[in-house]
């Protein structure tokens, strides 16, 4: 099970997730005055550079125009690209022309608010330019995908898991109170948690009581998961 935790500011804080088991370090790749916790592209490629070579550097952009994304990629250099816009700021056209240009080590990850039955098809469209879909949840008057504390419909998502061909991470308001629930309801690939394991009252500084405790809820099903086999 893939456990990726947004968004660090903290070079020593995503290296300690790291260690605590944290297979991928999230971060805001881009001072755009969109969202909390963004960084330059300077910062965000010294918190990549930081990791160990088994932990996988994750750059959420919410930029739209392919070339600056791409341009970010350049500088930051992380092992994983990941697309939080409203899924047609980035559309079709422009994912197949990111995968076409990306260095073949670099993963595309596409993000999907999970709403209705056509978030099903929406991913089914965007799985063949991208290596994840990441659900999400959205939420009226927030830029982009994600960062809501806000769950959705898991039901939803289990049946994207079932239907698309490459693997899901489940984001949206997940918890460590919350997360073993939500991996027996959707069977993921991945958890991710942004808000669920910050501070109280902080929008982006990172808990690492609570990073720490995300881990062991994951770690524990997935222990279940091979006890049953």
């Amino acid at each position: 099970m893939i456990i990726q935790i947004y968004a660090f500011t903290r070079v020593d804080q995503a290296q300690q997730a790291a260690e605590m088991g944290v297979n991928q370090i999230g971060f805001v790749a881009g001072d755009y005055g969109l969202v909390p916790g963004e960084l330059s592209f300077e910062e965000a490629r010294e918190l990549a550079a930081a990791l160990p070579p088994d932990v996988h550097s994750v750059a959420l952009t919410m930029a739209t125009d392919v070339e600056e994304i791409l341009r970010m990629v350049d500088l930051v250099e992380p092992n994983i690209l990941h697309i939080s816009t409203d899924p047609m700021d980035v559309g079709y056209q422009a994912m197949e022309q990111l995968r076409s240009r990306l260095a073949p080590d670099i993963k595309l990850m596409k993000a999907i608010p999970v709403q209705n039955d056509e978030s099903i098809l929406l991913a089914s469209k965007f799985a063949p330019f991208s290596d994840y879909i990441l659900l999400d949840s959205k939420v009226i008057g927030m830029p982009g995908v994600g960062a809501t504390g806000v769950t959705h419909d898991w039901s939803l998502s289990r049946k994207i898991v079932e239907t698309v061909p490459i693997p899901v991470i489940l984001a949206g308001g997940l918890t460590p109170e919350n997360v073993a629930k939500a991996i027996k309801i959707v069977a993921p690939a991945g958890v991710d948690s942004n808000t669920g394991t910050n501070l109280l009252g902080s929008s982006f500084e990172k808990d690492m009581q609570r990073i720490k405790d995300f881990i062991e809820a994951v770690q524990e099903i997935d222990k279940s998961s091979y006890e049953t086999i």
